[in-house]
């Protein structure tokens, strides 16, 4: 009896064990995929959009992106009703149409996720890739700020210190890219440093507040991640196209929707739309520690590769802020302490904390994942 019990037990710890090196594999995998989709997204952006020759519409290339999420996340609700067309059909029409009221809910954030994507492509344009991926960093204050104004969400100190610390590295950066301009972004007619900076920093806004706006009207939803997209996606494509015909119309009916497309633009238009359903798949195996770990190690990455891929020039100064915000996104990705910590937010949610409420509360990760990857690489 007693070697009976033994066995088992022994049987179980090495299940454990299996279990928890498993998890590990996965972590790690999921900090490769995070590091990769962040990294390359942007330098990949950057360089298709400073080749000499002709250049896509950055307004088609965002409908295309649109466009290829819907199909895919179609494709994946088809393959979980096991191929079966009319049960595929009936499932979509009561999601989006029968509850039509759910639906038009994601009209505000598809449009604030379309602009975004639209002045993404202005920003990274117009910025050298490391300095786009450092100052991007600012959406997590954003993120911050919104989830206290309007989810009553609390910091803890360390949280709000870490913002502080953000933004004072991100402005020290701008201060280095103040004085390179000249020989970094200047040299190019066709890049404005000042429109990317704008571009940029209104990205952050809508990425702030398009996050929390999602967790808030989504807490409580049953819907899956690929219906919110199929949702979202059906809105982005109408107001890309809308953006489209009033930004570009007259010259893509004169050259074509797939005037520019290059081997390379498609490969960033497939990273854009694959890219977040990947990541999506992997993230929820990253806790908030590797998610902002992920961040910081991808901003080493641009960097690096911007030296050798644009000849970027790192001096002590840009050092010094990227340094600050490296370190301020790993402080406010650790846990807050047990009990709440002062320095709250104010309003009812004094023991909620923002790194550990938001994903449990909306099916895509809500604000959490806002809050550390770009909405390209996030899943609407």
């Amino acid at each position: 009896m007693a070697e009976g019990s033994d066995s088992k037990s022994a049987e179980d710890r090495a299940a454990s064990r299996r279990q928890s090196e498993a998890n590990r594999k996965l972590k790690y995998i999921s900090l490769a995929v995070l590091v990769v989709q962040n990294a390359s997204l942007i330098l990949s952006i950057r360089y298709v959009r400073t080749l000499p020759g002709d250049r896509f519409y950055t307004t088609s290339a965002v409908v295309m992106a649109e466009i290829l999420k819907v199909l895919t996340c179609l494709l994946i609700i088809l393959l979980q009703k096991r191929c079966n067309v009319k049960e595929t059909l009936f499932f979509l029409l009561d999601s989006i149409v029968f509850q039509y009221k759910d639906t038009l809910k994601l009209a505000v954030p598809s449009l604030i996720y379309t602009l975004q994507n639209n002045l993404q492509y202005v920003a990274i344009s117009n910025l050298p890739a490391a300095t786009f991926q450092v100052t991007y960093q600012l959406k997590i204050l954003t993120t911050a700020l919104f989830s206290v104004l309007m989810l009553r969400k609390s910091l803890s100190r360390v949280q709000w210190v870490s913002l502080l610390l953000l933004f004072a590295g991100v402005a020290v950066v701008q201060v280095q890219q103040e004085g390179n301009k000249e020989a970094s972004v200047s040299n190019s007619a066709n890049q404005n440093y000042m429109v990317g900076l704008v571009a940029v920093v209104i990205s952050c806004l809508s990425s702030g507040f398009a996050g929390v706006y999602f967790e808030k009207i989504l807490k409580g939803s049953s819907a899956s991640v690929w219906v919110r997209n199929v949702q979202l996606g059906v809105f982005g494509t109408a107001l890309g196209t809308l953006g489209l015909w009033w930004n570009d119309g007259a010259a893509i009916a004169e050259r074509g929707f797939l005037f520019g497309y290059t081997p390379m633009v498609w490969c960033v238009i497939f990273n854009q739309a694959f890219g977040g359903l990947l990541v999506a798949v992997v993230v929820k195996y990253a806790d908030n520690i590797l998610k902002g770990f992920a961040t910081s190690f991808s901003i080493i990455v641009s960097t690096i590769m911007s030296i050798y891929l644009f000849a970027f020039h790192v001096d002590l100064l840009f050092t010094a802020g990227a340094g600050l915000v490296i370190g301020a996104v790993y402080m406010y990705s650790l846990p807050k302490p047990a009990g709440g910590g002062g320095g709250g937010g104010g309003g009812r949610g004094g023991s909620s904390s923002l790194t550990s409420s938001s994903s449990s509360s909306s099916p895509n990760g809500g604000s959490e994942m806002e809050a550390f990857l770009p909405k390209s690489v996030l899943v609407k």
